[in-house]
């Protein structure tokens, strides 16, 4: 194995996350130009956006079977190479049909870097590191979502400008998969196929030469290493169902708090509180340079502050924004004040967002998995996440038209503050443990859990 430095490792095992924020956030200002060039009709436009979704599902369930026969950095490649091929052809396509299939192509490649990237990088990072290391993907995805923004203004004046908004994403495409061959097996993955010496080289590589750090971790890798890897039996008994309760929660919750909702939709948001066109596009712009700046303070604070509590607080400050949007377009809609106070409440609520579910999320679906069923448990967490985000893409417009963004935005408030019980009573607490302590942890509750069971009876 080469031997290549730690910042190289985590940069480009996180790169798949900048391909998933760009190719989720591209099409929100192509559309708007494919839709003339190719003259779809509203049903068409809605496939289009949402087939990202429909190929992220399928990709993030299939990642599961791969995961654990080929490993993590074959699978990153492979990831790259679809990357590749969907935006090359999406960027050419010539019609509707053509341009919708690529575009699952791209959600396959979506899917599968949000259920590998997440465990491929916790599986790497020292123990110290865990949060921070996997939270640059988050911060990888915010940096694809700007890098859309500006390339979407920027290609919006020429005429075919869609085709190189959606093509861009080549080039990323290309920069990881000539970077990921020189990335490490997953030590995990290395021991679990009997390759002791390669894992030993590649710990001693993430933990700088600590011996003492080195054996610890290969000695708890191994007992794990040794249990049969399980199925969706397991996956779904009683001695993971904490772990799945935590997993699934987070993946649900961090879309139907009405994140994607208020991001994507936020020029809109804009407009209808009273802010021109141009100044809309540009506060898009500005709504991603806030996502970055403050999902690097979330790598600062994700192992230093428990996951619950920073989900706690981010649901609580994410509820109060979205009232006070409520309140401001209830009672003072279309007037200079409520677009002014409108705009710094949804900064607020995305700045929230942004330095905790976001992160959190995939910190946790990542870690709290036994290794013997965490390629299922990740590729379920993940396809239920683009399931929910699908569901709340579609019904958002329905919800505008139906209820008026004022009580769109009091219906998520709601969903906060359900977010915040969940969280406080049915999750579990990670932060600081090695991968292997989390799943002891899991056994010796499901020991406990039966030894209270036989008292009872």
């Amino acid at each position: 194995m080469k031997k290549v430095s730690n910042g190289f490792i985590y940069s480009f095992g996180a790169l798949g996350g900048l391909l998933f924020g760009y190719d989720i956030a591209s099409v929100s200002g192509a559309i708007l130009f494919i839709s003339k060039q190719l003259h779809l009709g509203p049903w068409q436009q809605g496939w289009v956006v949402s087939s990202v979704l429909i190929g992220a599902i399928a990709g993030a369930l299939a990642t599961s079977k791969f995961l654990d026969t080929y490993g993590r950095r074959k699978l990153l490649i492979w990831a790259s190479v679809i990357f590749f091929v969907g935006a090359i052809t999406s960027g050419f396509a010539p019609d509707f049909w053509v341009l919708l299939f690529t575009r699952v192509i791209l959600g396959i490649g979506v899917g599968i870097t949000s259920a590998l990237i997440p465990a491929y990088l916790h599986e790497l990072a020292p123990k110290r590191m865990h949060g921070a290391v996997a939270t640059m993907f988050q911060l990888m995805v915010m940096i694809g979502i700007l890098l859309a923004y500006i390339l979407n203004y920027t290609f919006s004046h020429m005429y075919t400008g869609w085709r190189w908004m959606l093509g861009f994403a080549a080039l990323p495409a290309a920069i990881l998969f000539f970077g990921a061959i020189f990335l490490p097996e997953s030590p995990r993955f290395l021991v679990k196929i009997g390759k002791l010496d390669d894992a030993r080289q590649v710990l001693l590589n993430t933990n700088k030469g600590d011996q003492g750090a080195v054996d610890t971790a290969l000695k708890e890798i191994k007992e794990t290493a040794s249990v049969k890897s399980a199925g969706w039996k397991e996956l779904f008994g009683k001695a993971v169902r904490p772990a799945l309760i935590t997993g699934l929660g987070v993946a649900i919750f961090q879309q139907v708090i009405g994140s994607n909702s208020v991001i994507f939709y936020a020029p809109t948001i804009f407009t209808d509180v009273g802010w021109g066109v141009y100044a809309a596009l540009l506060a898009h712009i500005g709504i991603g340079v806030v996502n970055v700046a403050v999902t690097v303070v979330a790598m600062l604070l994700m192992d230093k502050v428990d996951r619950k509590k920073m989900l706690e607080f981010g649901a609580t400050g994410m509820g109060l924004s979205l009232l006070v949007m409520y309140i401001i377009l209830k009672f003072d809609n279309g007037s200079q004040a409520a677009a002014i106070v409108s705009a710094i409440a949804l900064t607020v609520y995305i700045a929230f967002y942004a330095t905790t579910w976001a992160p959190v999320t995939w910190v946790l679906i990542g870690e709290v998995f036994p290794l013997n069923i965490r390629g299922l448990g990740t590729s379920l967490c993940s396809a239920t996440n683009w399931l929910a985000d699908m569901v709340v893409s579609l019904t958002f417009p329905m919800m505008l038209s139906s209820w008026g963004l004022d009580n769109a935005f009091l219906f998520y408030a709601a969903i906060c503050g359900i977010a915040i019980w969940v969280t406080h009573t049915k999750f579990l607490e990670t932060r600081g443990k090695s991968l292997e302590e989390i799943e002891l942890d899991l056994h010796k509750r499901a020991v406990a859990n039966k030894e209270t069971s036989k008292t009872a009876n």
